[in-house]
């Protein structure tokens, strides 16, 4: 399973998005990655949430790409 962290709220639930927002999964921050946060791609495994730092910075280029488009002056 893949998700992205959508927010952390109170520090210490994070907010994961499932299937592009179809769903979405509270999980306590002390069972992801420390230094877990908002944006970052996991991956559910065997052994408990990884993250995925090369489809992190792929989606952070993709989203930075959109905002430049959006904004970018004539």
């Amino acid at each position: 399973m893949t998700a992205i962290v959508d927010r952390i709220e109170d520090n210490n639930i994070a907010v994961l998005e499932i299937n592009g927002g179809e769903k979405f999964l509270d999980v306590p921050l002390f069972e992801l990655p420390e230094g877990t946060s908002q944006g970052d791609v996991l991956v559910h495994k065997e052994t408990g949430w990884e993250r995925d730092p090369e489809a992190t910075n792929k989606r952070t280029l993709e989203i930075l790409s959109l905002f430049n488009k959006l904004f970018k002056k004539d």
